[in-house]
């Protein structure tokens, strides 16, 4: 999107290694509501008014839930559920101004199952499911949509922790989630992708012929 034209206020922890006149970085903690806040108007005074907002930030911790530390689960509360409250607080207002918005929320396949040892993890997506179903109900009359991504295992950092799995080749290529997450935001007006499900093909290899 960014070599289409389209301006992007990247906000994170850490800034990512992207070097383009597009792309703007806002030092983030979006678990902090009064810093999600600052961002915000900092991004509307710099860019103007978004009016897509993907929900991307998100971790989580593996561990039987009577051994969970308490602190590594209200984490993956704080950052994976009320941090993508807060986001959606602030630009909701914003899209209703504009009669238009886009917000994706990247959920996961463990938004839908459960998962052995990810109780954590898996109740932070159920909810980001169950938010997103509501809130598009909440918001379609303003001409906002949302979208809620369940991607399968992608070839990220998250699985650094991760005992059962470790990243691989195998795995899904984050650049094709991120291809069409912009596919859903590009799509026509009244044309609304509510659900998307993406998944690696051949998640141990390709099948020998």
């Amino acid at each position: 999107m960014l070599d289409q034209g389209s301006i992007v206020a990247g906000w994170g922890r850490t800034s990512p290694e992207i070097d383009h006149e597009h792309f703007h970085f806002f030092k983030t903690d979006v678990a902090d509501w009064g810093n999600v806040q600052a961002s915000y108007q900092a991004t509307r005074e710099t860019l103007g008014t978004p009016v897509v907002l993907v929900n991307n930030a998100g971790m989580g911790h593996q561990g039987l839930i009577h051994e969970m530390p308490v602190e590594q689960w209200r984490e993956m509360f704080d950052i994976n559920v009320h941090g993508l409250f807060y986001c959606i607080k602030v630009a909701v207002p914003g899209m209703i101004e504009q009669d238009e918005g886009h917000i994706v929320n990247i959920s996961s396949i463990a938004g839908t199952n459960g998962v052995k040892t990810m109780s954590g993890y898996v109740g932070t997506k159920h909810a980001v499911t169950g938010i997103g179903h509501s809130i598009f109900q909440e918001l379609r009359d303003y001409g906002i949509k949302v979208t809620t991504v369940y991607p399968g295992s992608v070839n990220t950092n998250f699985f650094d922790d991760i005992a059962f799995a470790d990243a691989n080749d195998n795995m899904m290529r984050p650049q094709d989630v991120a291809t069409s997450v912009v596919q859903c935001i590009q799509t026509f007006d009244n044309y609304h992708v509510v659900d998307l499900e993406v998944r690696p093909l051949w998640p141990k290899g390709r099948p020998n012929k």
